[in-house]
């Protein structure tokens, strides 16, 4: 089996890995309040077992992420994280006290840690012009782990059963069928999932292999011939820059500054983008279930029709982004997902927070502002992390995604904070939502000239793809 054949499985793996994880989410989230409270829990916890999980995942992403830049793998990583993902649902499943339920939330956080070592993976793994689709297509597998996972909770819910000493009821089943997936998932890497070397470690191998064919048959000729540039140019490296160049490897750290790394202006505004996107999008969804109980009087049934047509949207979104990322630069991707979030976070003020007219225009004007801040999504979220990719050194991205990847479980936990107390106060929070929209846009359109790929990089992948 060919690197390529490798490469395109390993991603296949990757995108199963993200479609559990919405699976997830999507199994566990209906019924955990109902399970605190037949635990005896207080209302409080609802919020402190759905922060819990994007803790652990904020603590570990940057050791994950470290881990994987020093040892240049991410196979054995994802194995070692899956493991809290299979204990913490299997204490899930378990239940016995609040307590329990809880720490098991804290367990499973820490497999999602590992995400910081795959987007470091898939940075070191695709060409930058490529990148972009490639991350609208993972981001596209857990929206689809959102999709399908309300219909496993059709058979889970029909659960009433005895395992041993434990019991398997709609509550308990989630974590035990989580648990299971994880399993298979595990069997899935080790068969499926192969540390493939860089583009840029594959571009050299081939390189030099064709220097050394070259040598045989005249050990002074080019290996591409050229009036303008120098023979030099296509040379293979001497043992000085080859001792470099495996020094670096072996040591992804050695001179590195964090805040010559992270305080630079682009930086700076591609982590604020994280941030903001995922602070709106987990205050909204606080938001939205309380607002259409309010004024529309949706229950379960709608509610779950609401967020699959959602899912839908976002998954289009993301392919369309994918096509769109091939023509268009990620900077130019991410200005236009900013206009249209700030267009439908003024629209939902204008329009959400005093509704007036009959009950089919509160409806009309509700489903057009949760369209565009649907829309808006894929836009700013692939564009930024793959700018993010692009704009960090690729040594450390492990450790540069770990860091993007807690901004962002920071925005998670402080979302719902924000939206749960104030969802009778519309104009205060969205409002806010708007400020903060308002102030990444400014911050774009100032360091817009920043946003992109190094030239010094540019240069040396030019250089690559000319040898």
């Amino acid at each position: 089996m060919d690197n390529h054949q490798k490469r395109n499985l390993t991603f296949l793996t990757i995108g199963l890995i993200f479609v559990l994880s919405g699976i997830e989410y999507a199994v566990i989230l209906p019924t955990i309040w109902r399970y605190l409270q037949i635990l005896e829990a207080p209302p409080y916890f609802l919020g402190l077992g759905l922060s819990a999980f994007s803790l652990s995942g904020l603590l570990t992403g940057p050791l994950f992420g470290v881990w994987s830049d020093r040892s240049k793998t991410t196979k054995s990583i994802i194995l070692f994280s899956n493991l809290f993902e299979i204990v913490g649902n299997f204490m899930y499943f378990i239940g016995y006290s609040k307590w329990l339920l809880l720490s098991s939330r804290l367990v499973a956080g820490v497999g999602a840690g590992a995400g910081s070592s795959i987007f470091g993976f898939l940075t070191r793994s695709t060409r930058p012009e490529e990148r972009a689709g490639i991350f609208a297509a993972i981001m596209a597998c857990r929206q689809a782990g959102l999709l399908v996972g309300p219909a496993f909770n059709l058979f889970l819910r029909l659960c009433d059963f005895k395992l041993g000493p434990f019991v398997v009821n709609k509550y308990t089943s989630p974590g035990i069928f989580m648990c299971l997936l994880w399993v298979l998932l595990q069997f899935v890497v080790l068969g499926m999932y192969w540390d493939v070397p860089p583009v840029s470690s594959e571009g050299g191998t081939v390189l030099l292999e064709m220097k050394q064919e070259e040598g045989d048959e005249d050990e002074e000729a080019p290996l591409i011939g050229s009036d303008e540039e120098p023979s030099q140019t296509y040379r293979a490296v001497n043992s000085d820059e080859m001792e470099t160049s495996t020094a670096s490897e072996m040591h992804p750290f050695k001179n590195f500054s964090v805040s010559r790394e992270f305080l630079r202006e682009e930086v700076v505004v591609l982590l604020t983008a994280q941030f903001i996107t995922l602070f709106n999008q987990t205050a909204l969804e606080t938001m939205v279930t309380p607002l259409t109980q309010r004024y529309f009087s949706f229950g379960e049934l709608g509610n779950s029709l609401m967020y699959s047509l959602c899912g839908v949207e976002v998954i289009l979104g993301f392919f369309f982004v994918r096509w769109l990322s091939r023509k268009v630069a990620d900077r130019a991707v991410l200005a236009i997902g900013l206009v249209i979030c700030c267009t439908a976070c003024t629209w939902c003020l204008v329009f959400l927070c005093n509704p007036r007219g009959g009950y089919g225009w509160e409806l009309s004007a509700f489903i057009i502002g949760v369209f565009l801040q649907l829309l808006g999504l894929p836009f700013v979220a692939v564009s930024q992390v793959s700018l993010f990719s692009k704009v960090t050194a690729e040594k450390t991205q492990g450790f540069s995604q770990g860091v993007r990847r807690s901004v962002g479980g920071l925005a998670t936990i402080l979302g719902p904070l924000w939206a749960g107390g104030l969802t009778n106060n519309l104009y205060i929070m969205l409002g806010m939502m708007l400020a903060l929209l308002l102030m990444i846009s400014v911050m774009t359109a100032l360091s817009y000239e920043r946003l992109t790929e190094p030239r010094a990089v540019q240069s040396a992948r030019s250089c690559d793809s000319g040898g």
